[in-house]
């Protein structure tokens, strides 16, 4: 048994984060990370073309800039490069390939008992600690909706986490089912590398670009979110016009308030939006039902596809293990 003050359960951004700053006020702490290295969705889950989608002085980690050369945007790469730095500078040591199992309170002792399992050694580890941080993330478990005849789908049937460059989709027919952020991006990346897309766009979605974004993140400090969100949706409207013509249409509710009350981001067009006006990239709407290489829309059309990719988020499975009285 491992008795610590804090114990931290995921070894990503905020997971280091929050190592970096419990050493600063010397707090003791053990940070355990089921994965074999720290940032694994970064190193491992990301495409290539993948760069931080706000401007970097609302990425830094706390008590590290980036460096004064870097640019706005940072890229992949580049974000790894620099969470690697922030492990050697605060010399954070996390227990990797310890998965979390079980976590129950005590009332009586008042501490957190937490069962986990050292995968390389395939033992079993227990810890007490008074305080327990869980960051493992909503990004840990891929969601992928099933549909009446995926099962049989022929093609390739891969989550956005496994996805990596359009660059073998070259002339294939792809389906991309899912339009936030890794959805768009992909789109318009298996566009680029010649793939005939297609995107299934079913749910209202804000569509900014990068630099509104940074506009609204730095206007919310100092203006209402509401007059925040009129300007941004307003500027929106003067870039893209109307794009309920090409099948997106916009919430209700602002971009910054849909933010700050459901945690829905809007989308950041990295070209997206220029490639579905031209036509070469198509919006579907909702998938009825696929037999063998055929997509039913509920719209009643059909399409023969060769991959389809899901770009439809992940699930946390902290929920499986933590157990709160």
């Amino acid at each position: 048994m491992e008795g610590v003050i804090v114990l931290i359960v995921g070894a990503g951004p905020a997971g280091l984060a929050t190592a970096a700053c419990l050493s600063q006020f010397s707090i003791p702490y053990a940070i355990v990370e089921r994965e074999s290295c720290s940032a694994s969705l970064w190193r491992n889950r990301a495409y290539d073309r993948l760069k931080l989608h706000l401007a970097k002085e609302f990425c830094e980690l706390p008590h590290m800039s980036y460096p004064v050369d870097a640019p706005t945007y940072i890229p992949k790469t580049l974000f790894v490069k620099y969470l690697d730095h922030y492990v050697e500078r605060f010399n954070i040591q996390p227990k990797y390939l310890t998965s979390v199992e079980s976590s129950t309170y005590d009332n009586d002792e008042k501490c957190w008992s937490i069962m986990a399992k050292d995968m390389s050694k395939c033992t079993t580890v227990k810890f007490m600690a008074k305080f327990l941080v869980v960051v493992s993330g909503e990004n840990n478990a891929e969601n992928i909706p099933m549909f009446p005849g995926l099962e049989n789908f022929p093609g390739d049937v891969i989550h956005s986490s496994s996805y990596k460059s359009g660059k073998s989709y070259s002339g294939k027919n792809v389906l991309v089912v899912g339009s936030g952020n890794s959805g768009m991006e992909i789109a318009y990346d298996l566009a680029t590398h010649g793939a005939n897309t297609s995107i299934v766009i079913r749910s209202p979605i804000h569509v900014m670009t990068k630099e509104l974004i940074r506009l609204g993140m730095t206007l919310a400090h100092r203006l209402p979110l509401n007059l925040v969100d009129k300007l941004l949706v307003m500027a929106a409207y003067l870039i893209f016009g109307d794009l309920s013509q090409h099948g997106i249409t916009r919430p209700k509710m602002g971009p910054m308030t849909l933010k700050s009350e459901t945690g829905r981001s809007a989308v950041i067009d990295v070209g997206t939006v220029g490639l579905i006006k031209k036509g070469i990239i198509k919006v579907q709407g909702s998938i009825s039902k696929i037999k063998g290489n055929i997509v039913k829309f509920q719209c009643s059309k059909r399409m023969s596809f060769d991959a389809i990719v899901f770009a439809t988020g992940y699930k946390s499975t902290a929920n499986m293990w933590l157990k709160v009285i």
